[in-house]
């Protein structure tokens, strides 16, 4: 939607600040000054306060922008929520919200100031629909999460047992606890691993994907399945060009005029765990690909 469509179609401007246990929410129309800021608490009561808060402003819920950045994991249930109530939401990087308020010259830091900034970046920029992600990436996410957590714990469990093989005398009932957890860890990956090879089969565009990923060398089902995750089956960007900045794998060059500040580097944003699965990737297909090994080597 064009900037012009969208002073057209859209009558309310909000801004959410998320907290922990709460989100301020501020308001404005075109042309007049904004409302004072309200806090709300957060669900399952407060989320339905807003939407009736929002709905006596007398305004249709395709014409209001709400704007929230992408701060903790608590955003995505309110703006899932009034994403299926009919408003229209966009979802920010926060990295996009700072440099608009220093652009306003705005100082001062709080809940109801960022609000406010929120609120005037929806009247004046606009930004890209959200689209809350289908139920496969929660299925696939939560247990992918887990099971990287899973991993570490083995791998903690397996350092302190080799630490404890070095004393000059090591009690039976601790290495048998050790014993004990290594077990319990091993089955729960299996089981994990079984269920998200089972759910990916359950959306047939997801199943083609992973499969189209998995005949490149080097990526398995496990980097498979987090690129599918980080990426939303490739639906976060539409080029190449789009995914490489996405992942924050693009090379950032620092320059001015004809002072170099040092070499580009990648910027480090996005997903850290894409940028994990596309490395460990590599370091796979380097062994196998000769073009890619040329390259990386270079």
């Amino acid at each position: 939607m064009s900037g012009s469509q969208s002073t057209v179609s859209y009558r309310l401007f909000v801004g959410v600040d998320m907290a922990a246990t709460t989100a301020t929410v501020s308001w404005m129309r075109l042309g007049e000054k904004a409302c004072r800021p309200v806090t709300i608490e957060q669900p399952p009561d407060g989320y339905a306060s807003l939407e009736r808060k929002l709905r006596a402003t007398g305004q249709a819920p395709d014409q209001v922008l709400i704007v929230m950045e992408a701060t903790g994991s608590s955003w995505i249930t309110l703006a899932t929520q009034l994403v299926y109530t009919g408003f229209q939401v966009r979802v920010i990087n926060p990295a996009q919200a700072h440099p608009f308020a220093k652009a306003l010259l705005k100082r001062a830091k709080t809940d109801a100031i960022d609000a406010h900034t929120l609120a005037q970046l929806a009247m004046m920029l606009h930004p890209p629909p959200w689209t809350p992600p289908p139920p496969i990436y929660y299925e696939l996410q939560q247990r992918l999460a887990p099971r990287d957590a899973v991993l570490d714990l083995q791998q903690q469990v397996r350092h302190q047992l080799h630490a404890l093989d070095q004393l000059p005398e090591v009690s039976e009932t601790v290495r048998q606890r050790f014993a004990q957890w290594l077990t319990t860890f091993a089955t729960q990956l299996a089981t994990v691993e079984a269920e998200i090879l089972e759910v990916w089969q359950q959306e047939a565009a997801w199943a083609t994907a992973a499969q189209r990923l998995q005949s490149i060398k080097g990526i398995g089902w496990v980097t498979a399945a987090w690129i599918l995750v980080t990426t939303r089956n490739f639906t976060t960007c539409d080029t190449v060009e789009g995914l490489t900045a996405y992942a924050g794998l693009a090379p950032m060059p620092r320059q001015s005029g004809t002072s170099v500040w040092h070499r580009p580097s990648i910027g480090h944003t996005g997903p850290a765990r894409l940028r994990t699965a596309f490395y460990m990737a590599t370091l796979s297909t380097a062994q196998h690909n000769p073009m890619i090994k040329a390259f990386y080597t270079r």
